[in-house]
């Protein structure tokens, strides 16, 4: 029988690759929020109505497993095997300004929610955002120097956010806009 659970963490600690660390520690906290971005851009995947959203999203996903894999290693582990690189960035940069030429954005804010879709997009851009804030604290704090990490979290929430426009096209709406007066 398989066991879904170890007890090793029960007290509190979870293991790094070469160091063992409160779980409440920035790299788990930052890892474990790219654990979520992933399960929510999961959800976005499941109810996409385009196949090209499913597709981009697989990719994502992907590196963001990647980069899970490069933050989980202690920063006195240099390792070489696990690393988001500038072309993670620039096929996340390529696929923005493809969806950018493609759509016709209004001139204002946007309320998230016009459809399914892309009201989940959005949570993941959220999220991501988060991601990205707790990684530049680690790497503001020496603990990773890969500067494609911070580049590709910035750039994904452009493309999430793009992508959710996509989506909210693909429904048939118009996107909502957000009053400030």
């Amino acid at each position: 029988m398989t066991r879904f659970y170890t007890r090793t963490g029960d007290a509190g600690y979870t293991d790094l690759l070469g160091g063992r660390v409160p779980k409440y520690d920035d790299r788990p906290e930052t890892y474990g929020t790219l654990d979520e971005a992933t399960s929510v851009l999961g959800y976005a995947r499941a109810i996409a109505l385009s196949e090209r959203t499913r597709a981009l999203l697989i990719d994502v996903q992907r590196d963001l497993y990647l980069m899970m894999a490069e933050l989980a290693f202690a920063k006195e582990m240099r390792q070489g095997k696990f690393h988001i690189t500038a072309e993670h960035v620039q096929r996340i940069e390529r696929e923005t300004d493809r969806l950018a030429e493609e759509l016709d954005l209004p001139p204002h804010f946007i309320l998230p929610g016009d459809s399914a879709g892309g009201a989940i997009l959005d949570v993941g851009r959220t999220v991501v955002r988060r991601a990205e804030r707790l990684a530049v604290k680690l790497a503001h704090a020496g603990e990773f120097d890969n500067e494609h990490v911070l580049q590709y979290l910035n750039r994904l929430s452009s493309l999430l956010f793009a992508l959710a426009r996509y989506e909210d096209r693909e429904a048939g709406v118009v996107p909502t806009k957000a009053k400030l007066d």
